[in-house]
């Protein structure tokens, strides 16, 4: 985001006409906002170091070890189910707060944790907050981003989620010496404090006040950004388009901003394309190498110390390919991006499971997982939410990200549950060829149906997206 930002109004946005200050506040709120996206990955990350030492101390037979890595994303289903629906009637910043606490109290559970059902409710409560941050940061993020950098705002999602991860190893390897897992949850005390003190701070979503009838607070919150006279073309706007969609949510039985509304003909593609690439996400093996990292490296040979040593290095090229990706999303767009990510994964991951099948050394091992973070790392990671936060009409926005995030989590909770014992089963090679396969027919779904949605509105998005899967306009 370091350019020269073009403040013309020529693209759907709510904020048009920014002043430099305005440029500039709008950055802060976007690191404030992604404070939650860095506990996301903190939060998932923690557990892939810490579990060496926890499995000895309270003797974890591998399912138990499998449902303490997965439970949080069995939380997670439900953060994010449920954080559509509070996020429209109580806003994005209280929810956002919400999160904050709840990520905390999380983090004490675990730590403080005297056997497996206690940490396996530290767990699930982190999910919970994990859910939520889940599908409200893109929706919140999209609301206060400039459309001409849309794509860049909302993979800050992305980056701070692996910088939270990269963080969470880092964290790992400085503990693991001394096997203090528990250290290892308090630190995550930090950012969440900094998240509930963020939302004091934070502005509301204009667009979540206007669709409200709190004209007045979202004028404070555009004032303090836009040119003079900025602030009613805005508000204007609005009241032709944005708030014709907040009435319609209103109506008795309109079923807009609700399941009937995204189960709609002419909304349904977008739902579709949403799920899809959320499940796709997941079942193409990302977390399977984030979360199982250090164990997959011990299985190599590798000591619990060096295996958490050599995740760092998987963790620092997760962070310097997202930014990458956040300098290219709004230059190539969305689709070329998934394209070649898609592709790059499935040869990566392939190879790893040839190293594994013949019995090739760690450092190709981790040569070809590190190949694999890149191909996830440029497109597949990021551009999946900031698609999530440009596919549905505004009006179903939250609402739709809150189904794209659940549906990510159930399959993330499948995966990470299943993946050792299918390990167990049929091997790390045949379980990696797998992921392949599925990377292979996700080029082949993104090619046919998933539309480009860079410098488009969300109509034209809509269009494209009916003409792609022959659906009606209503």
């Amino acid at each position: 985001m370091s350019e020269p930002l073009n403040t013309r109004p020529r693209e759907e946005s709510h904020f048009v006409h920014l002043t430099p200050q305005g440029v500039h506040s709008v950055r802060r709120w976007a690191m404030a906002i992604t404070l939650g996206s860095f506990l996301f990955g903190f939060d998932t990350g923690i557990i892939s170091g810490a579990l060496l030492f926890i499995r000895e101390d309270f003797g974890l037979d591998s399912f138990e070890q499998s449902s303490v890595v997965s439970v949080l994303l069995l939380g997670a289903v439900v953060g994010a189910l449920a954080s559509g629906k509070i996020a429209d009637r109580y806003g994005r910043r209280p929810l956002l707060a919400g999160l904050g606490v709840l990520f905390f109290l999380g983090i004490v559970l675990a730590a403080a944790a005297t056997g497996y059902w206690m940490l396996l409710l530290g767990r699930i409560v982190m999910g919970l907050a994990v859910g939520g941050v889940s599908a409200t940061v893109p929706t919140y993020l999209g609301e206060m981003a400039p459309a001409q950098v849309r794509g860049r705002v909302l993979s800050l999602n992305q980056l701070l989620i692996s910088t939270g991860l990269l963080v969470s190893y880092l964290v790992n390897w400085a503990f693991s010496g001394s096997e203090n897992w528990r250290g290892m949850f308090w630190i995550g005390g930090i950012p969440s404090a900094l998240l509930v003190l963020a939302c004091l701070w934070l502005p509301e979503s204009p667009v979540w006040s206007l669709t409200h009838g709190k004209t007045d607070q979202a004028r404070r919150t555009l004032d303090k950004v836009t040119e003079p006279g900025g602030t009613d073309l805005v508000v204007a706007r609005f009241g032709r388009t944005g708030r014709e969609g907040g009435q319609r949510r209103e109506e008795p039985g309109s079923g807009s901003g609700n399941l009937k509304a995204l189960l709609a003909p002419a909304v349904r593609p977008a739902l579709l394309v949403g799920v899809i690439l959320a499940a796709l996400q997941q079942f193409s093996g990302i977390n399977t190498i984030l979360y199982y990292a250090p164990t997959i490296m011990g299985q190599a040979g590798l000591s619990a110390s060096n295996a958490i040593f050599y995740s760092v290095f998987i963790g620092v090229i997760n962070v310097i390919i997202t930014v990458v990706a956040l300098n290219l999303v709004d230059r190539l767009g969305r689709r070329p991006l998934l394209l070649f990510s898609l592709a790059a994964m499935a040869v990566s991951i392939a190879l790893l499971g040839v190293a594994f099948a013949v019995g090739l050394p760690p450092v190709l091992m981790l040569i070809f997982m590190m190949l694999y973070i890149i191909g996830f790392g440029v497109g597949l990671g990021p551009v999946f939410w900031v698609l999530l936060g440009e596919l549905f009409p505004p009006a179903q926005r939250a609402e739709g990200s809150s189904a794209g995030a659940t549906v990510n989590w159930l399959s993330n909770f499948v995966v990470s549950l299943m993946f050792l014992p299918l390990i167990s089963a049929i091997g790390e090679g045949p379980t990696f060829w797998i992921f392949a396969v599925i990377c292979v027919l996700g080029v082949g779904f993104v090619a046919r149906f998933v539309p480009e949605t860079r410098s488009r509105h969300a109509d034209e998005v809509g269009a494209d997206l009916r003409r792609r899967w022959n659906a009606p306009t209503a």
